[in-house]
């Protein structure tokens, strides 16, 4: 056991220790004690005759023992080995030992052992383990000590008399937790304690256990409801209930047995907010789940836990008012400014979780502890504690404090109000977003209640002073301002409503910051206009003509604004930033709308009859002219297109948000949207159900395509489709090519268009596309890939009448691949004039001739591409170049080497066009001046970053 070799491997050690227990069995005789404890028979039939005649175990209890006198007299004469003890002492090493596997085997080596030994002896071994339970000892000896215990108890060789001794130690265990740096060790220990726990259930008889189980069973209780870990937690609540069901009637056992089952107890959020609360309503455990909250699990390493802890503690106080209300927070209030981070963080989130609590259940603070919970923020940063490690843990502390106070209402005077204020501004600017939203709830309560009734100089300065950060170079508190301008009261927002919308409006757009840009910002200030609009809609009688300058306000100019930020695309180094922009911007326009339509019907409802006595439904709203309407049918055609197109993208998320928005626009519960072009047409598309799972592309993408044979709805649609269909992800790309080939080959789908045919649609908005969004890379490549796998399937090439469509489609990929440096859209653009050139159009020839330019391009692999896609036109197209010149032209491509010299490949251009017959002073004109630019790049350009960037956009990444 002391070489080297053992300690490097555990199943070594293991193996010695089983060995060196069988050594000792066989060194001692082999007879059972009879001193070993005996709590009921293991017959079935003799313990249910024993109950039904009555009679009971208590004789054998309370003598403890039965002894037969002749074998303790032969026991106590027994001489033990000396080897016996050695190996003895070996066990008790082993459960020290590091390993779990050696300290298991070494418990068991023990209660065998044991079981053959006189009762001096056993009394000698149990003295022994008990010695591994010192705070000296690490949590590898209190985890054996534990087994041990728990193997004696189920042999029955742990006597009732040891009891005093064994359960304080036990209890202990049930609590071990070391802190170790940022984590804790103990976790094994607590689970072994609860182990030893299910032991005595199941070895001792209910007279010798009532008394133990009594001290037990608040901390079994306490270790199942609170223990951070689930298996700590399941173990304590099996002890818990082997107990309760062996030892017979217990108070409330079988309800917190049904409560505190093996799968309540699986999430701890649920264990902490829901089980532990229930099982708290019986008094004998009410204080004790208190104290372990205050004492232990307020200051507990973990974050998250702790401020679990605060929301159980808050929930225990509808049970003992006083309690709470006195003991508890006078205990909690000096903790906020203790010199550790996780108990002074624990105590000021637990003071504000209870404060709000006693408020909420009528409770009236007493004037001392209204003037400490006052003082708690200003004496936290007297002593300046937002400063070093956990400043920032501190600060949405306080901010979710003064959140519970002012909800609570304790009385503060001025100073302390600005202190907090000041405070709340502060953490405002913070670069950390949860601190950020913290202090913005922490506003929502703390200005309703202290400062709305300050008079309005105090708003003006606080709307002003908002306003003007969100000019800030400081991007946190441009995001910020915009999230504290949200949550700002009616009658503050009133008073400068429209600086206040006319701000956000602008903040909302990429084109606020151009050179400082964050979406974060833009996603904030998308937020906090939906919610002035909220605010400053609310209190209107919707009946009445009041704020109909508000109501226009946002019908052209918030909506207008959300618009723009429905197509907000900005990317940085985490990728696709404007998604959060977008995904804002989704739920503002659904709001917004909800806000003008209930202006519209209310208004409806309350102009004159006219003859008529009923009240306008909802189809006679709908049907109402729109020329005073708020919500007309341009907003709402706008409206739909928008999010179609986010329906339509490449983001799973997006994806399905904007689907769900459509599907709660078309399925409202209150009203009937009105002015929804094609609504008949939505609707089958995307039915009011919750079975469909609109992110997954195989599901979404067959459904709305068919939004292409909607002029009205295919531009904007078929924009968002191109990003999918000529994306980078293959499964997405697979199946939204998919979907839209179907949808052109499905002859159910008609197009509304006399004599148009789908394909003949589609060609048009795919110009429309092409044209709007000129040079921006992140449509056109996307789009000409889909006109390329377009064509690869035969689209556009099977009928005639496409020369329009070939006409425009070369001059769109002419002006887009000119001068450009992407090697995907240059290879999908030859290809689309590859494709183009083999047809037998007019158009044929003016795509050739764009091809062949390319022969020349200053990039050897477009060379090499074009010369690929110039050989396959002239073997499908013979009209092309003249049949004498035909067979030398096509030797020529294949010969020369495109990847070569630059000069050579123009040379062998110039040959090839004037085999066909074209002119080559066009494009030799055009090449001479791109070379002068090159060469003048060449001599301006010496950076050797500029150079290297050059040669990464040539490799494509």
């Amino acid at each position: 056991m002391k070489t080297n070799v053992s300690a490097r491997s555990p199943l070594l050690r293991k193996f010695l220790v089983k060995l060196a227990q069988r050594i000792a069995l066989i060194s001692l005789p082999p007879r059972s004690p009879s001193w070993r404890y005996k709590s009921i028979s293991n017959s079935l039939g003799a313990n249910l005759s024993s109950s039904t005649t009555g009679e009971a175990y208590s004789s054998e209890s309370s003598e403890q023992v039965n002894i037969d006198q002749t074998d303790v007299c032969l026991l106590e004469d027994m001489d033990v080995p000396e080897i016996v003890e050695e190996i003895i002492d070996l066990l008790l090493t082993g459960l020290r030992d590091s390993d779990t596997i050696v300290r298991w085997s070494s418990a068991k080596g023990i209660g065998r052992i044991t079981a053959r030994l006189t009762p001096a002896l056993s009394e000698e071994v149990i003295s022994s383990i008990l010695q591994l339970f010192s705070p000296g000892e690490g949590d590898g000896s209190w985890h054996g000590g534990c087994l041990a215990l728990a193997e004696l108890a189920r042999r029955g060789l742990l006597l009732p008399s040891s009891f005093p001794d064994v359960i304080p130690v036990i209890i202990k265990a049930l609590h071990y937790d070391v802190r170790r740096g940022p984590h804790s060790i103990g976790s094994h220990v607590r689970d072994a304690a609860a182990y030893v726990c299910w032991a005595f259930g199941r070895a001792y008889t209910n007279c010798d256990m009532k008394a133990v189980l009594e001290q037990l069973a608040p901390h079994l209780l306490t270790v199942a409801c609170y223990d951070r870990e689930v298996n700590c937690r399941r173990a304590a609540s099996a002890a818990f209930q082997e107990n309760v069901g062996r030892q017979g009637t217990f108070p409330h056992g079988i309800d917190i047995v049904n409560t505190t089952d093996y799968f309540a107890l699986a999430s701890r959020s649920n264990s902490y907010l829901n089980v532990a609360v229930s099982v708290a309503q019986y008094k004998k455990y009410l204080y004790p789940f208190a104290d372990e909250l205050l004492c232990n699990k307020i200051t507990h390493w973990e974050k998250s836990l702790r401020e679990l802890a605060a929301q159980a503690l808050s929930l225990l106080v509808q049970y003992d008012m006083d309690y709470f209300g006195g003991h508890a927070l006078e205990k909690l209030v000096p903790c906020t400014l203790s010199s550790d981070l996780c108990t002074r963080h624990g105590a000021t989130l637990a003071a504000g979780e209870v404060a709000l609590r006693l408020y909420q259940l009528g409770f009236t603070f007493s004037t001392d502890m209204q003037k400490a919970l006052s003082g708690i923020v200003p004496a936290i940063e007297k002593a300046r504690l937002y400063r070093g490690k956990g400043g920032e843990i501190m600060r949405s502390a306080v901010s979710r404090f003064i959140s519970c106070i002012s909800i609570a209402g304790i009385s503060l005077n001025e100073k302390i109000k600005k202190s907090l204020l000041e405070t709340l501004n502060d953490n405002l600017r913070h670069p950390n977003a949860q601190i950020q939203c913290a202090a913005v709830d922490a506003l929502k309560h703390f200005i309703p209640t202290y400062l709305v009734s300050s008079g309005e100089k105090i708003a003006n300065d606080i709307i002003s002073k908002y306003l003007a950060l969100l000019d800030d170079p400081n991007v946190a508190a441009r995001r910020g301002a915009a999230l504290a301008l949200g949550i700002l009261p009616y009658k503050f927002l009133i008073l400068k409503w429209m600086p206040v919308m006319n701000k956000l409006c602008s903040s909302c757009t990429l084109e606020d910051k151009p050179d400082d840009p964050d979406a974060e910002a833009r996603v904030n200030s998308v937020r906090g206009l939906i919610s002035v609009c909220e605010t400053l809609t609310a209190p209107f009688d919707q009946s009445s003509n009041s704020g109909d300058s508000v109501y226009a306000y946002i019908k052209d100019y918030v909506m207008r604004a959300l618009f723009t930020a429905l197509d907000d695309y900005a990317v940085d180094n985490r990728g696709d930033v404007g998604s959060w922009v977008r995904e804002a911007a989704m739920d503002a326009l659904e709001r917004c709308t909800f806000i003008l339509c209930r202006r519209d019907i209310a208004a409806l409802r309350t102009a004159p009859a006219s003859g008529h006595e009923s009240e306008l439904s909802v189809m006679e709203v709908n049907s109402s002219s729109s020329a005073h309407q708020l919500f007309d049918s341009g907003i709402a055609q706008d409206l739909v297109a928008g999010i179609a197109k986010q329906a339509v993208e490449k983001i799973d998320k997006i994806r399905e948000i904007a689907i769900k928005t459509l599907q709660r626009i078309l399925y409202h519960e209150e009203h009937l949207i009105p002015f929804i072009p094609h609504r008949e047409l939505l609707e089958e598309i995307i039915p009011n159900s919750t079975d469909l799972e609109w992110a997954v592309p195989t599901v979404s993408y067959p459904r709305l395509v068919k939004l292409l044979q909607v002029s009205c709805y295919s531009k904007s649609v078929l924009s968002g489709l191109v990003i999918s269909t000529g994306g980078l992800q293959e499964s997405l790309k697979k199946a939204s090519t998919s979907a839209l080939v179907g949808y052109l080959e499905d002859s159910d789908i008609n197009t509304n268009c006399e004599g148009k045919s789908r394909e003949h649609l589609l060609s048009c908005d795919l110009l429309w596309v092409l044209q709007c969004y000129q040079k921006c890379d992140r449509v056109i490549t996307p789009t000409l890939k889909t006109i390329e796998a377009l064509f690869s399937k035969k689209v556009f090439l099977t009928r005639e009448g496409y020369s329009e469509f070939y006409s425009g489609l070369v001059d769109s990929v002419g002006s887009e691949l000119k001068g450009s440096k992407d090697f995907t859209k240059l290879c999908a653009g030859l290809s689309i004039l590859g494709y183009i050139s083999s047809q037998l159009d007019g158009t044929c020839t003016k795509a050739f001739t764009q091809l062949l330019t390319f022969l020349g391009h200053r990039y050897p692999k477009i060379r090499k591409a074009a010369a690929d896609q110039v050989y396959l036109v002239l073997l499908q197209n013979d009209d092309l170049i003249p049949s004498e010149n035909m067979d030398k032209a096509q030797e020529l491509l294949a010969e020369t080497c495109w990847e070569g010299d630059l000069e050579e490949a123009r040379r062998k251009r110039s040959q090839i066009n004037k085999m066909a017959g074209f002119s080559v002073a066009t494009s030799l004109k055009s090449e001479n001046q791109e070379t002068r630019i090159t060469d003048a790049r060449n001599i301006v350009t010496t950076d050797e970053n500029k150079s290297y960037s050059s040669l990464v956009d040539f490799s494509g990444y």
